[in-house]
């Protein structure tokens, strides 16, 4: 990223920041997946109505976030990824853009094509340093693929990928494992918190009991951060992920105005577990923003963008 691009950055975050307009928003590009993971709801082919690229590049430009998510689903079975990104991305500004994706289906030829379109970072789901990831996310074989196509990457590429492990209690004494791994590969590295929404299953919660032992392998993660200028998360993270995992629950939920969804029709929710639909942002703003209690997740985007405005940018953009 170039000193100038990065300055638009933060600059667009700072000021996004002070009128209460969104860091990031996440483009649900479709809600078919080709993975059945354990924790998510979704999974399989799915009939839909999608909005077009330059649909999409047109919301953009009425919402203007700092960073710009093309998700699902499964992101990559839209054979009209590269021209999304490519009506979305503006030369040397605003947004950053991050594909997140299983990497089933993830190839170096297509990756350099969605780098060269203005894909600016890959978040690869990672949730076990080994073959036990295939099992959890549905996929046989997909630990392998993921090891041989960041392998396969030429040097330097792999400061495009980072690998997302989702926190839950079956995984959590591995995080140390999965971090070596990434720093290993020469890729980053992030952590996110489970959530029961998605399947009503909070038997993969951390218990009070698993508290302590995490509280160490965290420490220890912490000291990594020092040593790894490509281990993401933040103090701040760390510990939010703590006290919901002690309390199940978060209040302050910022949904509809640090950060929100756009569906694959084009339609505007607050979350991606909320099956709210509003026909845009100020129908939003006015109906659902004002009535929100909910403090049940503590999901990537939440954590994130309910950060402090020094530690967002710090964090995010690298440049304070």
């Amino acid at each position: 990223m170039t000193k100038m691009r990065s300055l638009r950055l933060g600059g667009l975050g700072l000021r996004n920041y002070l009128r209460n307009r969104p860091f990031s928003v996440s483009f649900e590009l479709t809600y078919a997946c080709n993975a059945r993971c354990k924790h998510c709801h979704l999974g399989g082919p799915v009939e839909e109505e999608r909005a077009t690229p330059e649909r999409l590049g047109e919301l953009y430009s009425e919402i203007q976030s700092v960073v710009t998510i093309l998700s699902g689903g499964e992101p990559l079975l839209r054979n009209d990824l590269e021209d999304i990104v490519r009506a979305i991305h503006r030369k040397n500004r605003p947004p950053y853009i991050v594909i997140t994706t299983n990497a089933s289906l993830l190839k170096p030829e297509r990756f350099r094509r969605l780098r060269e379109a203005g894909t600016d970072q890959f978040s690869i789901s990672l949730d076990y340093p080994d073959e036990r990831h295939d099992e959890f996310r549905g996929i046989p074989g997909l630990f392998g693929k993921i090891r041989e196509f960041i392998g396969g990457l030429g040097s330097g590429a792999g400061q495009a990928v980072t690998l997302s492990c989702v926190v839950q209690r079956d995984n959590f004494r591995e995080l140390l494992k999965i971090a070596r791994l990434a720093a290993e590969w020469k890729v980053r590295v992030n952590f996110t918190t489970y959530t029961w929404l998605r399947t009503q299953n909070k038997g993969m919660l951390l218990t009070k009991e698993d508290l302590p032992e995490f509280r160490e392998i965290v420490s220890q993660l912490l000291g990594l951060r020092k040593q790894n200028k490509n281990f993401y998360p933040s103090p701040y993270v760390f510990q939010r992920m703590m006290q919901y995992f002690e309390n199940g629950f978060i209040p302050g939920c910022r949904a509809g105005q640090r950060f929100f969804v756009v569906n694959p029709n084009g339609a505007i929710s607050p979350c991606g577990l909320i099956m709210k639909y509003y026909k845009d942002v100020a129908q939003m703003r006015a109906e659902f923003v004002p009535a929100n209690t909910c403090g049940d997740c503590n999901t990537s985007i939440r954590a994130e963008c309910e950060k402090p405005a020094r530690l967002m940018i710090r964090d995010n953009l690298g440049i304070a």
